[in-house]
């Protein structure tokens, strides 16, 4: 059998990877990404604007006589504009390794990329903020939300954490919006199963069935939840990022939505110098590394903040 011939560096074109391998990475984006996850998905355009109709109402349909005057409906879109806002990712590899075989790289790509893209979506989206800590590129976030719940401000005999997220739902259907859907942190997944009744019962329990004890599976208290780290701002090996108190978003998904370009460009250096995440500087040149610049294009618009309620630990402020 004839041996395939390793791809080499020099046959993978340096301005936009190939779209056999830039469509798992954006798929595996929105896995990854907790708010993708509950929002709906639009096209995003890459020359200008997009305008975005957010449904806020719904037409009014009445019953009428033949020849009857028809009824006007009384629901307005309003009209929010998403644009693609740049996502990068420096990402130094060994030379061996590129030398050896530039596939390899890019199966590395694919798993690296995804999960600093979402991150970065999600902490945008949530928090209104930068992997850095400065103000982030989209207009509106989720955290923006009046309406909060203290997770464990509700007794044990009136149903503790569940209590707790019934009362967010409460708050937010009261307002005449729906809930369909909560995005928790990781924290807060042994705090569900930890949960129990004034007789030591489990509230949640661990289960393949979906329903509102199926806090692992997918569902919370009816409707489909979504985990993220981004949640609560604090990412392991990530300097600038603390943990704001928040531990759920939860209300109605229809008012945000997203969009996802569908290219990514990448430029390749092996003389570039870079600075850590701790503030090294490192050298390529001197360290024998090939340094790859992603970048990508991301979308979010938020209808209104006041569909969603946020869900806080003790003396948290988001």
């Amino acid at each position: 059998m004839v041996a395939t011939a390793p791809i080499k560096l020099s046959d993978v074109n340096a301005t936009f990877l190939p779209p056999t391998l830039t469509g798992p990475i954006f798929e595996k984006s929105v896995e990854q990404s907790a708010v993708m996850a509950l929002s709906r998905r639009i096209p995003l355009s890459m020359s200008a604007t997009t305008a975005i109709p957010v449904p806020l109402d719904v037409p009014t349909a009445d019953w009428v006589d033949q020849a009857g005057r028809k009824p006007l409906g009384t629901g307005g879109v309003d009209i929010k504009t998403m644009s693609g806002k740049k996502i990068a990712v420096l990402i130094p590899v060994a030379m061996e390794v590129v030398q050896s075989n530039a596939a390899g790289l890019w199966t590395q790509l694919q798993n690296d990329l995804p999960t600093a893209f979402s991150r970065a979506f999600d902490r945008a989206a949530i928090h209104g903020k930068t992997m850095k800590g400065a103000t982030g590129p989209f207009p509106d976030y989720l955290a923006e939300t009046s309406k909060s719940v203290t997770i464990g401000g509700t007794s044990q005999a009136n149903g503790g954490i569940y209590g707790d997220i019934v009362k967010g739902m409460n708050d937010t259907v009261d307002d005449d919006w729906d809930y369909t859907g909560t995005l928790l942190d990781h924290r807060m997944k042994p705090k569900l199963l930890g949960a129990t009744d004034t007789t030591g019962r489990p509230i949640f329990v661990d289960t393949t069935v979906p329903g509102t004890g199926a806090a692992l599976a997918g569902t919370l208290i009816g409707e489909p939840v979504a985990y993220s780290r981004s949640v609560s701002g604090k990412l392991r090996r990530q300097t600038g990022t603390i943990d704001t108190g928040l531990r759920g978003i939860g209300g109605d998904w229809s008012q945000t939505a997203y969009g996802v370009g569908m290219d990514i460009t990448v430029k390749i250096s092996r003389e570039a110098t870079y600075i850590d995440e701790e503030g090294g500087v490192h050298s390529a040149f001197q360290e024998n590394l090939v340094l790859l610049l992603a970048e990508a294009y991301y979308g979010f618009v938020l209808g209104d903040v006041e569909a969603f309620v946020k869900y806080l630990a003790a003396g948290g402020s988001s």
